[in-house]
Formats: structure tokens, sequence, C-alpha cells
């Protein structure tokens, strides 16, 4: 994953395009320097958690060859991210190798590399030790969409400054619903929880919207 002086840098360019029209979200600069554990290290500590429990029976293999969901042609940039967001909960460790998982989330962002927060999507995804570990376990994870909204300080800021937004057509929502994941000898559902997350997609008048980053913070 991304981490050198040079991934920051980038980062700090494509957040001063998101800053220009969320700028009460609070943590966005805070982001680009944090010292926090990674998605990876959360869920493998999830993981852990899980093993210490009495053994599950032996999973049973499903054969690799699915693959995550094209992304949707729109100009609607909610009805994007909520699709997104759906995308980002969701894994199947059964049926896709990590990179075949990584390859497919990468079909979702915008070709414009000076606004591709790409590290800020990959570091949601296991890597591919844990992948394997919990392919181990056949688990998976499915995810439910509720409602998606620009946040109340992307809709005050634009409504400052209307022409902010036509430079790089970035907008910003938060999507709510609820992910559950399952693996071998567990019920469907367990480990179901309510699932919030800002995204910053790019939706130019003239083309299908993208996803730009995954934004740190949840702007209600």
């Amino acid at each position: 994953m991304p981490g050198s002086g040079s991934s920051v840098l980038h980062r700090s360019l494509i957040v001063a395009v998101v800053l220009a029209l969320l700028t009460a979200v609070v943590g966005l600069v805070a982001y680009l320097t944090r010292e926090e554990p990674t998605a990876s290290a959360e869920r493998g500590a999830a993981l852990e958690t899980r093993q210490s429990a009495p053994p599950a029976p032996a999973p049973v293999k499903v054969p690799k060859g699915g693959q995550v969901a094209t992304p949707v042609k729109t100009t609607d940039p909610v009805e994007f991210a909520k699709a997104a967001a759906q995308v980002l909960w969701s894994y199947d460790t059964r049926r896709l190798s990590q990179p075949e998982h990584v390859a497919g989330l990468k079909r979702w962002m915008t070709s414009e590399a000076q606004y591709a927060d790409w590290a800020s999507v990959v570091d949601l995804v296991p890597d591919p030790v844990l992948w394997s570990r919990m392919g181990d376990q056949a688990q998976y994870a499915t995810a439910t969409v509720g409602e998606g909204h620009f946040p109340q300080a992307f809709k005050s800021a634009l409504a400052a400054d209307p022409g902010a937004i036509t430079d790089a057509y970035i907008y910003a929502v938060t999507v709510t619903g609820r992910q559950s994941i399952a693996w071998t000898g567990s019920d469907e559902g367990t480990g179901a929880e309510a699932r919030s997350s800002t995204l910053a997609v790019q939706c130019r008048p003239d083309r299908d919207c993208a996803l730009a980053a995954v934004l740190p913070t949840v702007a209600p």
C-alpha cells in the first residue's frame, strides 16, 4: 500500500479539492499523517478473536472465478455512491483472490489520476496474507444500502460558492447501510453491523460518475 512521502503529497492534492467543498468536515488533514491501525490490522484482530472460538468444520472451497460488480453507469452522484458503498462493504474470499478483488475495485475509480486517492480504497482491503487466512474459513461479506445524501457541510459550502465544484466536479456523499459477515460454521448474518461512509465521487457533466476517494471522516 502506498505510504511514501510522494504518496502523502499526492493525497494532499486530492484532499485539497475535497476540502474546498467540505470545509466543515473535520479530520481530512489529520488523515494524511495518521499513524493508526489499518483496516487490515483491525480485521486481523477480529479474525484472531474468531479463531479463539471452538473450531469450525473444515471449509468447503469454492473455485475462484467470481468478480466484483461492475461500476454502475449513472451521472447521479448519490446513486453512484450508494452502489459503490455496497461494493466496498462486500467481499467473498471463497470466489476471489485478494488481487482479483482489488482489481475489481480499481474499475470503480476515476481515470483522472490527480483526483484518485486509490490508497484510501486499498486501505479497506485485507492484505493478501490475511485474505488467505479469511479464505481458509470461507469468509464473505454482503451489504445492503439504506440511503445516501449530500452532507450538510457539503451543501453549505456549495451554496456559498456554487462555482467551486466546476473544476473537479467532485461531490461528497454519505451512505448508510448494513454489512453482514459470515464464515464456515457461522449462521448467515453473523457479525452484522451498521455501516456508514462518506465517499468523494467525481461526476463530470459529460461522463458517468467514478469514485475518487473514501473520506476518513463520516460527514453527517
